[in-house]
């Protein structure tokens, strides 16, 4: 993280906190070892994040030979975030602890073709509800990440949006919900908080450089680097749905042909398996018609994926069709970033993530560019379901937290500049 090179009084206790975060209990001696800085310097680190609350001594290690070490742990009920991914199919809230823990959880309907004003207001009480249910004090609640599918703008949020939300287009998806609920508020991607929140709870193991492939009605991919999560330009990096696997594939909505997303994603699959009758049939599809909106994808996605895991032969050979163009749009991104983790995420992976991971895994071992230097594991997250808006309450924790990694801490004036 590069915590040695940090010199001012609040970078270095920004630093000291990240480490504390991610080792669970430490020591002051420990500290010294693993930043770099100086014993001085971390005792006064330590002694500010204590006065703060942050940070509770947790009793002393067992001695080896000289005095006990004093140990060190995260005051996980110090502060809260909120988290809340908005996306056509549903909206799903979270509220998190300071170390990540979720206490509270809701999952509402989506977006849908609704009135963006209107929704934002829906979603101001579902928040108020969220925080009243769990008995916090809202004066400790940092913030509140949001996330939805990509790609936003500094400047208007969602700009360019999937069909279904076309309403969504140049509106201040961020200022709204900031004046609505009363607290502030970062914006950004879904897949790139996913990336985060496997970083911030620890579920990532000690890697600082990972990569996750994220789906729910579409593809996207979260990168962290160096233990930050890593946007782009615009908050946009990691599309690999919108990666080109076939110049004279089929049109993608984004206006490119032969992406990922066209080719190999969930509404893909929902759509071969309405063409099919009998498919069709024995997954309970009759009656919904192909073409029902993005907002539909979801559901009917998990419906052939449940058809598939029963072992239906030919919903398990859709979605392994599926997992084939994922798997290389997959390969790409690992080529390029050369990492040794994939965390496969998000709603589609929750319930189809035991089809994907062998097929996507098997590709890697195949192709993979550095394979004979070393592999790359593939793995499903435990909270794929609620991944982003997870990741969304991370946003806030490491924003306010440990701003060196993650650019300037809230308020919402700043919340644009990041993108």
């Amino acid at each position: 993280m590069g915590a040695g090179r940090v010199t001012t009084h609040q970078g270095a206790t920004a630093a000291v906190l990240d480490v504390i975060r991610a080792c669970g209990t430490t020591s002051r001696a420990d500290l010294v070892h693993v930043t770099g800085l100086t014993g001085a310097t971390i005792s006064t680190a330590v002694r500010r994040l204590i006065d703060d609350g942050l940070v509770i001594e947790t009793g002393r290690a067992e001695s080896t030979g000289g005095k006990p070490r004093v140990l060190l742990q995260l005051n996980h009920a110090a502060r809260f975030a909120i988290g809340v991914h908005l996306d056509h199919s549903g909206i799903v809230y979270v509220l998190t602890t300071l170390g990540g823990t979720v206490i509270g959880r809701m999952s509402r309907a989506g977006a849908g073709v609704g009135n963006p004003p209107t929704v934002i207001a829906r979603m101001a009480q579902e928040v108020d509800a969220l925080i009243d249910g769990s008995g916090v004090d809202r004066d400790r609640v940092l913030g509140l990440g949001l996330v939805s599918p990509g790609p936003l703008t500094p400047a208007a949020g969602m700009r360019l949006t999937p069909p279904a939300m076309r309403q969504w287009e140049d509106f201040p998806l961020d200022r709204a919900v900031h004046e609505a609920v009363g607290v502030p508020v970062l914006l950004d991607n879904d897949a790139t908080a996913a990336a985060l929140g496997e970083h911030w709870t620890g579920r990532a193991g000690p890697r600082s450089t990972f990569a996750a492939v994220y789906m729910g009605t579409g593809v996207g991919a979260g990168l962290i680097i160096n233990g930050a999560a890593y946007g782009g330009v615009s908050g946009n990096a990691g599309e690999i749905g919108h990666m080109c696997l076939d110049p004279d594939g089929p049109e993608c909505w984004c206006g490119a042909r032969g992406c990922t997303e066209a080719l190999g994603g969930p509404a893909r699959v929902v759509a071969a398996a309405c063409d099919d009758h009998d498919l069709r049939r024995r997954a309970g599809l009759d009656g919904q018609p192909a073409e029902n909106g993005r907002a539909e994808v979801a559901g009917r996605f998990a419906a052939v994926a449940r058809l598939a895991l029963r072992g239906d032969t030919r919903a398990r050979e859709l979605l392994e069709d599926s997992a084939r163009y994922v798997g290389l749009a997959t390969r790409a991104l690992a080529n390029v970033m050369d990492v040794d983790l994939v965390i496969l995420t998000g709603p589609s992976m929750a319930v189809a993530g035991s089809v994907y991971v062998p097929v996507v895994q098997a590709e890697l071992d195949r192709s993979f560019f550095s394979r004979s230097t070393h592999g790359v594991r593939v793995m499903v997250s435990a909270s794929a379901r609620t991944s982003a808006a997870i990741g969304a309450a991370a946003m806030v924790l490491q924003s306010h937290l440990v701003p060196h990694s993650h650019g300037p801490a809230l308020p919402l004036t700043t919340a644009r500049a990041q993108l």
